[in-house]
């Protein structure tokens, strides 16, 4: 058994193919993986405040069918939109108070 502190260790990066790192492989995996993200923020969100779809839409203002698209991941949300969740999902009372007063 070789004692950890005498072991060598290389921090070479790996090689790299071609197809693995290319530009158009980055961007789908990025792309999966937003779509993940963004499905998980909205649900942590809706679940946070403990209202339905429904509910939740005509609480915050947003469109029922995008939401449903959105928690689908058939759509992603605008940076604006995932802004408006966060702000929802740390003060939902203080966003729906301020709502009605619009």
């Amino acid at each position: 058994m070789t004692d950890p502190a005498f072991e060598s260790r290389s921090f070479e990066p790996l090689a790299r193919t071609e197809e693995r790192y290319s530009s158009e492989a980055w961007t789908e995996e990025t792309q999966a993986w937003d779509a993940v993200a963004s499905r998980a923020l909205i649900h942590r969100v809706r679940w946070h405040t403990g209202l339905t779809q429904a509910e939740f839409a005509d609480a915050y203002g947003i469109d029922p069918s995008h939401l449903r698209a959105l928690e689908r991941g058939a759509v992603q949300p605008d940076s604006v939109l995932v802004a408006y969740l966060t702000v929802i999902d740390r003060a939902p009372e203080t966003v729906r108070a301020a709502l009605k007063t619009c």
